[in-house]
């Protein structure tokens, strides 16, 4: 019997209309086949790090690219990227904001805590789905990631 393959984005998203706009963003670039959805800051890091309903996820099983958000209810984005890039097992992970936030802190902060790259969302439905469709196949297809040891 074959494992489950692994998933290959965290989508990490609070809004129902941003999350199901990405998702259809990935669906129509034939991306969103190994997709998990977070709707908070601990349920992200529940999933990264194999915790609580995540438990049994091995975390060698990482995702090939975390898409997060950063304004967050429990747990903002900038904590969940300080703890994924301060553990050894999980900083190689790229991690892209995709946020509505244009303020410069953010973009301070999150470049400085070491995330891969800092997106602004679109607010036109056809300019953000394109964001996303290019963000999947870069991360997803011509990207290479850093294999463990």
């Amino acid at each position: 019997m074959n494992e489950p393959s692994p998933i290959e984005i965290l989508l990490v998203e609070d809004s129902p209309q941003d999350a199901e706009l990405t998702l259809r963003a990935l669906r129509n670039a034939s991306l969103v086949n190994r997709i998990h959805l977070a709707r908070d800051g601990v349920e992200a890091l529940d999933f990264l790090f194999c915790e609580g309903p995540h438990a049994t996820r091995r975390i060698e099983d990482a995702p090939k690219v975390v898409l997060l958000d950063l304004k967050l209810p429990r747990l903002d984005g900038l904590e969940v990227l300080r703890r994924l890039k301060g553990d050894p097992r999980t900083k190689a992970i790229p991690v892209v904001v995709l946020t509505s936030s244009r303020e410069q802190n953010d973009v301070v902060a999150s470049y400085q805590l070491g995330v891969n790259s800092y997106i602004v969302k679109p607010v036109d439905f056809e300019r953000f789905s394109a964001a996303v469709r290019e963000l999947g196949l870069y991360w997803l297809l011509l990207n290479e990631p850093l294999r463990t040891l």
